[in-house]
């Protein structure tokens, strides 16, 4: 029979190696928010018995409330490099059942997402065995690639601009040129080594 000593190692070994189910067990919501920095993870924890609030932003907590008596409300926090500000709404929707929305800048995620395809381009690049995601962000003309702002050089053509950076030691462009239909707009295209980069959808 083991000792009490040896008991005890034994437990906290099993605490620690399944310690991460147990802070999730009260996970209501996960949303993956693409920003120009990256795709984050946002989770949210609502305990309705013990009134605890808990949101992670990949994977790291950054709100931790513990006997909330108000089970309904909202958390607001920060997201990514650029501190996007973002918040959970709780609402009630009949008896026991809660509401969870996520809002981006001031919008729901769905509208923030829809607008945020209108006013940036995203592609992944493969150089080398490496998927780089860059991102450029066409009412600041920022290029940002795996999370970093980029240093760009930008300069006027013959038909319209270009826009060059540099990753993993190859020349990029961005060019932009009119579509000639007010609808579109301007198309920008990213090129590396003389190719034409297809742009992401997320």
């Amino acid at each position: 029979m083991a000792s009490g000593e040896e008991s005890t190692v034994c437990e906290d070994e099993v605490r620690s190696r399944y310690s991460h189910l147990e802070k999730m067990t009260d996970l209501v919501a996960v949303w993956e928010v693409a920003l120009s920095d990256g795709v984050h993870k946002i989770e949210f924890e609502h305990g309705t018995t013990s009134g605890k609030r808990v949101v992670y932003v990949d994977g790291k907590e950054e709100i931790r409330r513990e006997w909330m008596f108000k089970l309904v409300g909202k958390e607001t926090f920060t997201v990514g490099a650029t501190k996007t500000k973002a918040a959970i709404n709780i609402d009630a929707v009949g008896g026991f059942a809660y509401e969870y929305t996520l809002e981006i800048n001031g919008k729901s995620l769905k509208k923030y997402m829809e607008n945020r395809l209108k006013t940036t381009n995203t592609w992944i690049l493969n150089l080398g065995g490496t998927d780089y995601r860059i991102v450029l962000e066409k009412d600041t003309m920022d290029v940002w690639c795996n999370g970093q702002k980029m240093e760009t050089a930008g300069e006027f053509v013959e038909d319209g601009t270009e826009t060059h950076f540099t990753v993993a030691d190859r020349s990029c462009c961005i060019k932009a040129v009119s579509s000639g239909k007010r609808k579109e707009g301007i198309i920008h295209t990213l090129i590396v080594d003389n190719r034409e980069i297809p742009e992401a959808v997320e």
